[in-house]
């Protein structure tokens, strides 16, 4: 065992993610004894009580399919809200189930991306997974289909895993689906090989990455795997990419999958949200000053340094911060309406509590609301 992979078996706190075409036929509908084959492996992990687990597991809308006599996937929101209506019963039930043979107790958490970049909700979320878990119980994450808006999806359950991996401190992100880690080409064709190990982006420039998934049933391929995988990585979470049907060596630290190293350290929860599951409503364009205040001294954005504003927005939503060109430089979660904000262009806060009153005398997004995007 490598010195990397030992980490892995060290892991205390470990988020788990599994894919639908590990859980489902392509036809849709759970199989049952896929879901007790990978609860059985949590169990055992979980069972000397020095490991704690979160599963962020797909399926739902997958699991809806055939019992609303749907035989694919479908493509326009309100069918696939449908269908995560009814599978997300189902999928809990089966977990639910398949748990109990080993005394475990599910918790449901369903998750926007609206939910979790917003300081309260943020909070809250974070609240209810360490709880969980604090009380023995095993945390089973998944987007909330069926109320999430186009506007607002995580659009693959790969990056929320990554996410949550944040939001609970993790120290491992296990991501599984139908393929055994990362190649060097086509791993169907002779003459490619998996890559063990991935410690920064350089190791895969030379690699092109497929899309599709096998099995037809989820929405992420190996692009989101990856991406996930770039997410955690950064935020300091080492991560192992592997298939479902090789969960328990990957968590033992055993040589399986692709293993991704941290290439950077924890920053504040939140903002890693922001940067990564928010999608931004409307669009601030600074001057030259409030860029360089923003992006090099990591200051708050104040009305005087704005210089036009896009979109429809209300406080609290999150917008880009843009450069005179429009290229976006960071992203905050402003703290007026967009149609208050003409009124506040090139103007100092003190000149505005005089004339609008005290509520005006404040950020148009605050430091500890904002993540740059471009140093």
């Amino acid at each position: 065992m490598t010195g990397a992979r030992q980490a892995v078996g060290e892991a205390r706190r470990v988020v788990v993610k599994v894919g639908s075409s590990s859980l489902t036929t392509a036809a849709g509908g759970l199989d049952a004894d896929r879901v007790d084959a990978l609860v059985d492996v949590l169990a055992k992990v979980r069972s000397g009580g020095e490991k704690e687990v979160v599963l962020v597991s797909s399926g739902a809308i997958a699991a809806g399919l055939a019992p609303l006599g749907l035989r694919r996937r479908p493509r326009d929101l309100a069918r696939q809200q449908a269908a995560a209506s009814v599978g997300q019963g189902l999928l809990v039930a089966r977990y639910t189930a398949s748990c109990a043979r080993h005394g475990i107790r599910v918790g449901q958490v369903l998750l926007t991306s609206d939910d979790t970049s917003r300081r309260a909700h943020h909070r809250n979320a974070s609240r209810t997974l360490d709880k969980l878990l604090a009380m023995g119980a095993l945390p089973v994450v998944n987007e909330n289909d069926t109320v999430a808006t186009d506007e607002i999806r995580f659009g693959d359950n790969d990056r929320l895993a990554a996410l949550v991996a944040h939001l609970v401190h993790a120290d491992l992100l296990v991501l599984l689906s139908d393929v055994d880690g990362v190649y060097d080409g086509d791993p169907s064709k002779p003459g490619t090989s998996r890559i063990a190990e991935v410690r920064g982006p350089e190791d895969l420039a030379h690699v092109e990455i497929g899309s599709a998934g096998k099995a037809g049933v989820g929405t992420g391929g190996m692009v989101t795997k990856v991406e996930a995988a770039r997410i955690a990585a950064a935020a300091g979470i080492p991560v192992v990419l592997t298939s479902a049907v090789h969960a328990a060596d990957a968590l033992a630290g055993r040589d399986t999958g692709t293993y991704f190293h941290p290439t950077g350290r924890r920053s504040a929860d939140r903002l890693l949200w922001l940067q990564h599951a928010s999608t931004p409503q409307g669009a601030l364009t600074l001057d030259e000053g409030a860029v360089h205040a923003v992006v090099a001294r990591r200051k708050s954005l104040l009305p005087a340094g704005i210089a036009a504003v896009e979109g429809d927005f209300t406080a609290g939503d999150p917008v880009e911060l843009c450069d005179s060109e429009g290229r976006a430089v960071a992203r905050g979660l402003v703290n007026f309406d967009a149609q208050e904000i003409p009124r506040l262009i090139g103007r100092s806060t003190r000149e505005l509590a005089r004339e609008l009153g005290p509520a005006y005398e404040r950020e148009v997004v605050h430091r500890d609301d904002l993540v740059v995007l471009h140093p």
